[in-house]
């Protein structure tokens, strides 16, 4: 049972797209989607430094450009469920066949844009929480004004909120918490400060018709399973100011008896949570495209399973 995932804000590295590029066609797809975003693709993938790529606007179709050219560079292939990490959910919606590519990047670069703006209001961040203990670390959060934006499982709570807030959080960590790592992004996603984009993305998703998800499709609101592409399209909206439960994601992968998952590009994150809280399923990061005969014999032997 293969499940294909796709990762979040904060996964992006300077020219990680660059020898995604030099596949046949893959240059002439990405020049189509800048075009059809007004956002050259190419250049932040490959020449932009970290800041640039940084900017929300900027990072967010980004990833899902690459999460759909890595995983098209896999050939002809059939997961058994799909899933994304905040704004992978849009890459999956792909994957799954609920938006079409340009659906998706149009989609993304105006969630994008949406989140900048409403970043910009208050200055904002997230923290990664290493080890502790959710019952424990939950409270202390909520107690230093903080939202527990990601419950990512195997260990790992990430914190939002303000600057201040997240300055008292290193001076005053939870009971059991090894570490606590800034994460490159822009803002506060999924806590209420992300409450002015869901009005804007509402509108934008208003002129998307899509289609019923093709495999399991899994949210992160409550790790389900959705049905219709309504739903999913209607979960992608409220998503941004609500907190990712990555934890259940995984949950339901073991649930619906995963054995496999493939991580498209920038893989690494989401293969590194899973390694801790799924053991026994086989795990692949699609960090470049040296890594693609790997991934097409992981997925040539579960086909044959």
């Amino acid at each position: 049972m293969l499940v294909l995932v796709a990762p979040g804000q904060g996964a992006q590295t300077p020219g990680f797209l660059t020898p995604w590029l030099e596949l046949p066609g893959a240059a002439d797809r990405v020049a189509a989607w800048s075009d059809a975003i007004g956002l050259d693709l190419a250049h932040y993938g490959t020449q932009a430094d970290a800041d640039a790529i940084r900017d929300t606007a900027v990072a967010q179709p980004l990833l899902v450009a690459a999460g759909i050219l890595s995983a098209a560079a896999l050939g002809d292939m059939s997961p058994n469920a799909v899933a994304g990490h905040s704004v992978g959910e849009i890459t999956a919606a792909s994957f799954a066949g609920v938006l079409d590519d340009t659906a998706a990047l149009t989609l993304v670069r105006k969630r994008g844009l949406a989140m900048a703006d409403a970043a910009a209001i208050t200055e904002t961040g997230m923290s990664a929480l290493l080890g502790g203990d959710p019952e424990v670390t939950v409270p202390h959060l909520e107690k230093l004004g903080l939202t527990p934006a990601n419950v990512n499982g195997a260990g790992q709570i990430v914190a939002a909120g303000t600057l201040e807030q997240l300055a008292a959080l290193n001076e005053d960590k939870p009971e059991g918490v090894r570490k606590v790592v800034p994460l490159k992004v822009a803002g506060a996603f999924h806590t209420h400060h992300m409450a002015p984009a869901v009005d804007a993305l509402a509108k934008a998703a208003a002129d998307l018709t899509p289609a019923d998800p093709k495999v399991t499709y899994v949210s992160n609101k409550d790790g389900q399973a959705v049905a219709t592409g309504a739903e999913v399209l209607e979960r992608l909206v409220g998503q941004v100011a609500n907190p990712v439960r990555w934890d259940l994601c995984m949950e339901t992968f073991q649930e619906l008896g995963a054995t496999a998952l493939i991580e498209v590009s920038p893989g690494g994150t989401l293969v590194g949570l899973a390694k801790r809280a799924l053991p026994g399923v086989k795990t692949l990061a699609l960090k470049t495209p040296d890594d693609l005969d790997a991934a097409r014999a992981l997925i040539a032997e579960h086909a044959s399973a």
